[in-house]
């Protein structure tokens, strides 16, 4: 199955790289190409990709808030966006994520590592790693700017098994490591995990995350 891809930046040579390098690989394929945020939301839009590869700092519209965009959008729920950019601090990655991306890779990573992530993000994973290590994240996602004591509610609806998956799953951990962790079989973490995340309301492993850390059933102290 062929992972379709919209590629946004304001850099033509940057999309010519990138776009470059995501067509050599057999099962990834550029279905459109954004150079500002706003061609980037109607791209999705018109094309239906499987991911957006997004850059932050585009003119007319920037990425973060292009991604909320098609996060928000109920036509775009199969939709994916990996943030891809220079801009590797601390605080973007905590923006990135809360805008709904589901990953967040420098520029600086190479073809192989980029195809991953696309395949990665495909899936409905989440990329909290590498050059963004998770480290920052859990750190920034734990300060006290978390959202309002109606958020924690959510944890009501988990049974006590879903919310320590969940907070396994913000630690990093995949699903074969849970399932040793808890003695549990991959399939069985698989389904506790997929009604979380529809308890939740969470689009991926990504919001998952976002969750467990605004919620405090995770803290960046462990």
């Amino acid at each position: 199955m062929t992972v379709r891809v919209v590629l946004a930046d304001d850099q033509t040579l940057i999309r010519a790289g990138v776009s470059s390098l995501i067509d050599a690989a057999d099962d990834l394929e550029v279905v459109g190409e954004a150079a500002n945020g706003v061609e980037a939301v109607e791209l999705a839009r018109s094309t239906r990709p499987d991911v957006v590869v997004m850059d932050i700092r585009m003119p007319e519209l920037d990425g973060l808030e292009a991604t909320r965009r098609i996060v928000a959008d109920d036509g775009l729920a199969g939709v994916r966006v990996l943030v891809l950019t220079t801009f590797e601090v601390d605080e973007y990655v905590l923006r990135a994520l809360r805008a709904g991306a589901s990953g967040f890779l420098g520029k600086g990573v190479g073809p192989r590592e980029l195809a991953d992530a696309i395949r990665l993000v495909a899936r409905g994973d989440a990329l909290l790693s590498p050059t963004a290590t998770r480290g920052l994240i859990t750190r920034f996602l734990a300060r006290p700017d978390r959202t309002d004591g109606a958020v924690p509610e959510l944890l009501k609806v988990l049974t006590q098994r879903e919310r320590e998956i969940v907070a396994l799953v913000a630690t990093g951990m995949s699903n074969d490591e849970i399932a040793e962790r808890l003695f549990l079989a991959e399939s069985t973490v698989k389904t506790h995990l997929k009604r979380s995340m529809a308890k939740l309301g969470a689009r991926d492993r990504a919001q998952v995350v976002v969750i467990a850390f605004q919620t405090g059933l995770v803290t960046a102290s462990g």
